[in-house]
């Protein structure tokens, strides 16, 4: 784990509890062979490409997080049902940060619009995530942020709710706190990608081109991660 020599102890402690509470709340949703995917598209009828669930997004007035999850055709996503995107909106900002000032940027007429997208969980058909990613501005409408003002709002993304679903809120603000320096490293990777595709298609508004969708990926595991982080206290503490 080549990261965690720039890591304080403090923090990867946090990180390794975030990964215990991700694992409890797949387990306790397998108890009742429940899981996490199932939690929020549960009582919406058939399942439908493309459409949000749950129906209007997940919101945290207090925190001013959201998310949804949604999947595209399966031709397009080999063996992904389907992606949770995560979004901070301006009110849960810290303060500072604002929209890049494209030639193309409109502010909008309610401020609360102008939200970023943070990063994307992409899960398997058994419920359990398998990459994390970020994408181009057009795929979600979101206010393009510069990488370092999102970073500064991952701490931000907070899901304390009970609905749609307590463990996935609680899985999905923990997966965020677990895959920290990866998630930041996706974000930095993202405004590489979007420069560089600029360069190489002059003319052409790279935040609008659909030929770039995702901008950074990256395959994870949980229990794979945890271990990482333990082999990395266990060293420290010999």
């Amino acid at each position: 784990m080549a990261e965690a020599a720039n890591i304080a102890t403090v923090d990867l402690e946090r990180m390794a509890e975030a990964g215990l509470r991700a694992l409890d709340c797949v387990r306790v949703l397998s108890k009742t062979n429940d899981n996490l995917v199932g939690e929020v598209i549960r009582g919406h009828g058939e399942f439908f490409e493309w459409d949000h669930y749950p129906k209007g997004d997940v919101y945290d007035h207090e925190t001013h997080s959201q998310y949804y999850y949604h999947a595209h055709p399966a031709e397009l996503r080999g063996g992904e049902h389907g992606h949770f995107h995560t979004f901070l909106r301006p009110k849960g900002m810290p303060k500072g940060v604002k929209p890049v000032n494209l030639p193309d940027y409109e502010k909008p007429k309610d401020q609360s619009d102008d939200l970023s997208h943070l990063v994307a969980f992409s899960m398997d058909r058994a419920g359990l995530p398998t990459r994390i990613f970020t994408t181009n501005r057009w795929v979600t409408g979101e206010a393009w942020h510069t990488a370092d003002d999102v970073i500064k709002m991952l701490d931000h993304f907070v899901m304390d709710l009970a609905y749609p679903s307590w463990p996935v809120n609680v899985w999905i603000t923990a997966m965020m706190q677990l895959f920290r320096p990866q998630i930041e490293g996706l974000i930095r990777q993202r405004d590489i990608v979007v420069a560089e595709w600029e360069t190489k298609h002059p003319g052409v508004n790279a935040y609008e081109d659909r030929d770039l969708e995702i901008t950074s990926i990256l395959d994870i595991s949980v229990e794979g991660r945890i271990a990482q982080i333990e082999k990395a206290l266990a060293s420290r503490a010999a």
